[in-house]
């Protein structure tokens, strides 16, 4: 459930501290700046020469990733692939949705997109998705999303049972002193290993067969771009090596820069083993489908083509929320940053609306209604999820009136 951005007030909320506390940290962190900063860990980084052909250690091919800022190789290739897959298993014509599942970072605002999909269950008409993405708190849902209506009482679990404590646990002296977070994802880390078990890992490759993706988006900081994971391709590797590099990756596009730990991937470059730095993916990219560039109208000549659909599910508010702010450090920074990110996705889902258009593409949306304000009273507060959880579930039971487009200020 973790960790792009907060129920309310984007990265801030991620910190399980009081505004107090902040301030102290803040006044910490100037007193130590020097002694943090001969204290940085060493690492082997990949040379940026070798960007595009390093290959994860144990995972020898180039298919289980790519660029999510880069047009598409093969993109013909895998778009046959994918057909022969769905007819050797029967999935055509009536039998297939033609639709896209797009999941956003928002941290515990999570329990919006986890009711909503559960509610659209009860009503029977929930496509059984061709692709389905996720980034941040998205890819933690994405994968049970991925599955299907049976997998919605995890979702539920997931974001209505657990309280910031179980999620991180806080390492602020570390942090200050020139450690690479002020706090431990080892309890996220071991969320994850529950729920992305070998049997959940099984049923992931098994729909992959069956012409299904699921993709899964992390950022590469050292090259400041943007990376989409083939989770199915992975799975299908069926190797220990393939189950944690896909909790890994999980992890990775949970983890806010300086508030979690990165996620190093041991890569092989040029006959050597460097390490690739991984953050939350909604650092460059909050909800994503495929690169911009792709123009599926090139390779795609099927009449059902154009009856796709893209549904995007936004964890957060895009409407603007007036607020008081007060002329201090902290208010100011934390305003700034809330007001940032709401700016990006709403960036993001403008892209992916033009994306749609391009290539012809039904485009729907829903995002967490306007008129729920209830305030969490930390991170992840149990109370606040299970009520967003609950209204996701109603609006989707009632059948959501998605939006045909982005929203308009």
């Amino acid at each position: 459930m973790c960790a792009a951005h907060s129920s309310n007030s984007g990265i801030r909320s991620a910190w399980w501290v009081s505004r107090r506390k902040l301030e102290r940290i803040a006044i910490a962190l100037l007193a130590v700046a020097v002694l943090a900063g001969c204290a940085a860990q060493a690492r082997l980084a990949a040379p940026p020469e070798f960007a595009n052909s390093a290959h994860v250690v144990g995972i020898e091919t180039s298919t289980v990733r790519f660029w999510g800022d880069a047009p598409l190789k093969n993109i013909a290739s895998a778009e046959r692939t994918l057909e022969d897959q769905a007819r050797a298993a029967h999935r055509t014509g009536s039998k297939r949705s033609h639709a896209a599942l797009v999941i956003s970072g928002g941290g515990s605002n999570g329990a919006f997109g986890a009711g909503l999909l559960a509610g659209w269950s009860q009503t029977g008409k929930r496509p059984e998705f061709d692709v389905v993405t996720g980034v941040s708190t998205g890819a933690l849902m994405a994968p049970f999303a991925f599955l299907g209506p049976r997998y919605d009482h995890v979702l539920k679990t997931f974001y209505t049972s657990y309280s910031t404590r179980d999620i991180l646990k806080p390492t602020v002296l570390s942090g200050l002193f020139g450690g690479s977070a002020v706090a431990s994802s080892q309890p996220l880390a071991d969320l994850i290993a529950q729920y992305m078990t070998k049997d959940v890992i099984r049923e992931i490759a098994r729909e992959h067969r069956r012409g299904r993706r699921l993709l899964i988006g992390t950022t590469n900081l050292d090259a400041e771009r943007p990376v989409t994971w083939n989770i199915g391709g992975i799975a299908v590797i069926g190797t220990d090596r393939a189950l944690n590099l896909i909790r890994h990756v999980l992890l990775a596009s949970a983890s806010i820069p300086g508030v979690f730990p990165p996620v190093m991937m041991n890569v092989r470059v040029n006959g050597k083993v460097a390490q690739e730095m991984h953050v939350d993916g909604g650092t460059t990219d909050n909800a994503i489908l495929l690169p911009i560039q792709t123009n599926l109208s090139q390779i795609d000549h099927d009449p059902s083509w154009q009856k796709r659909q893209m549904f995007i599910i936004v964890n957060s508010r895009l409407d603007p929320e007036w607020k008081s702010v007060k002329p201090r450090i902290i208010d100011i920074a934390s305003r700034s940053i809330d007001t940032l990110i709401k700016q990006q996705t709403l960036g993001d889902v403008l892209k992916l609306y033009n994306f749609s258009r391009k290539n012809h593409i039904g485009f729907r949306l829903a995002t967490v209604p306007s008129d729920f304000n209830r305030k969490a009273k930390e991170a992840f507060d149990k109370k606040y999820m299970a009520a967003l959880f609950q209204r996701g579930f109603e609006l989707g039971r009632k059948g959501y009136h998605w939006m045909r487009e982005p929203p308009v200020r």
